[in-house]
């Protein structure tokens, strides 16, 4: 299927994979992935963009936001994407592409996803079998959403906000969310999302964003379209 043209409505959360070219290594070291992160810092601030949650991979990134402008979620990937090339290839002397042609992104239905979408990242390192716990790996949001790791690139989603009334509340209810692993169907469900630019969400969330943007969110079904008869007027 042919993918869908971006849709990026103003206060939707976004659920964003940018991943390097043929799956090579885009991060070798720390120093790469502290550079990234303060270049996402410094670009969702300036196009308001609300960061919730994260994670650097070897040879991908997941990134669970929310924009606040129009066009300012590609802003800012298209700012960050510019100028780590540059840094990646200047620090390994080398040059031409690093990343995979355009991030992909999927719309979140806040209530129903939100949250799923929080375990989904910070548990990547952890399907991946690089750490068994999502504690034990340093690239991700999880220190700051179920440690209090504060950090100025962080911004609370209000679904996160009403895990508890109190800080420590919140986070002892994060770490308990996060004891569970994603379920295989939802698991299917979130990287269908993202890698074909759908929205997840229930039937009355993707009519909203339809008529809101005037755009297709859903696959279109398989198969030739149905000739029309003269009887079906």
């Amino acid at each position: 299927m042919a993918r869908l043209s971006r849709v990026s409505p103003i206060g939707v959360p976004q659920h964003i994979i940018q991943r390097g070219n043929n799956h090579q290594a885009c991060f070798t070291s720390d120093e790469d992935m502290k550079t990234y992160l303060n270049w996402l810092k410094e670009f969702s601030k300036k196009y308001l963009v609300d960061v919730h949650a994260w994670v650097l991979m070897t040879n991908h990134v997941h990134i669970l936001c929310t924009p606040y402008d129009e066009g300012a979620v590609s802003k800012m990937m298209q700012s960050i994407g510019r100028m780590y090339v540059r840094y990646y290839n200047y620090t390994y002397q080398r040059s031409g592409t690093l990343w995979e042609g355009r991030f992909n992104s999927g719309l979140i239905q806040s209530e129903k996803y939100l949250l799923e979408l929080y375990r989904y990242i910070e548990l990547n390192p952890v399907r991946a079998d690089m750490v068994d716990e999502p504690g034990e790996y340093s690239w991700s949001s999880y220190g700051c959403n179920a440690l209090g790791v504060e950090t100025e690139l962080q911004a609370p989603h209000e679904l996160y906000l009403a895990l508890g009334k109190t800080k420590n509340e919140r986070l002892e209810n994060y770490r308990q969310l996060l004891k569970a692993h994603v379920g295989v169907e939802l698991l299917k469900e979130i990287r269908n999302s993202v890698n074909k630019g759908l929205a997840l969400g229930n039937e009355r969330f993707v009519m909203q964003i339809e008529a809101l943007t005037k755009k297709r969110v859903t696959p279109r079904k398989a198969g030739r379209p149905k000739k029309k008869r003269e009887d079906d007027n």
